[in-house]
């Protein structure tokens, strides 16, 4: 399945994003959010994947400030180095409104049943966190987000459902991070948190160093049924 490139007009201007569609012609729609990566071949696959499953997938370029159209992988010292540079030159604040800026354009799209959920990963993570605060997501999904004990002061604005994939080891998201997820997020009446045991930082990444087959089949299996829930 080959989506395709799209253009969004948001509120500081207009942006590319990709746009995979599902078989049937009507579905629900997802919000994919990108890595530190941008939206590459990896985060395209995701998109795919979600469309085959009936569900329009939309992934905007949300470094489109800095850089636009950044496609890179995480093969290579080089690509890591213009990784981390993107990362801490973007603006979570903005990227939020480019996401709902998407929202708004995918429930606009032919054949879109209305629903509209959100998932992240990495930096993404975080904001797909922020969605579920922020924006009008039906329902979000966060794996491996870093840096959200900074914004755990916006739980009281979580009005939908949010799952979010917790790895164990991770290396960007420290055990005492963990604690503040589990002891301010984990009795959140919509919120659920699930720890993977032994994982490390983006264990779904395909190809990446610390992908684990079993435990992102568990993970995406989690995060299908969920979307299946709340979306359709």
């Amino acid at each position: 399945m080959t989506g395709t490139k799209i253009t969004i007009t948001g509120k500081d201007g207009s942006f590319d994003a990709y746009l995979a569609s599902p078989a049937g012609g009507t579905g629900p729609g997802i919000i994919i959010i990108q890595e530190i990566f941008g939206v590459n071949a990896n985060l395209r696959a995701i998109a795919d994947r979600y469309a085959s499953l009936g569900y329009f997938a939309l992934a905007p370029d949300l470094f489109w400030r800095i850089e636009r159209n950044v496609d890179i992988t995480d093969q290579s010292e080089a690509e890591w180095k213009k990784a981390f540079d993107l990362f801490n030159k973007f603006k979570a604040d903005t990227g939020i409104t480019d996401i709902q800026a998407s929202i708004d354009h995918l429930r606009k799209v032919k054949g879109v049943t209305g629903k509209v959920g959100t998932v992240g990963y990495c930096l993404g993570g975080l904001l797909a966190y922020l969605c579920a605060t922020r924006t009008d997501t039906d329902a979000s999904v966060s794996y491996y987000g870093v840096a959200i004990p900074n914004y755990v002061a916006e739980k009281t604005n979580i009005k939908m459902p949010l799952l979010m994939h917790v790895a164990a080891r991770d290396e960007y998201v420290p055990p005492a991070q963990q604690a503040v997820i589990a002891s301010e997020l984990g009795s959140h009446p919509h919120v659920t948190v699930l720890t993977y045991a032994g994982q490390d930082h983006a264990f779904t990444r395909v190809k990446g160093a610390h992908y684990h087959a079993d435990a992102a089949c568990v993970a995406n299996a989690a995060t299908e049924a969920f979307f299946a829930r709340h979306l359709r």
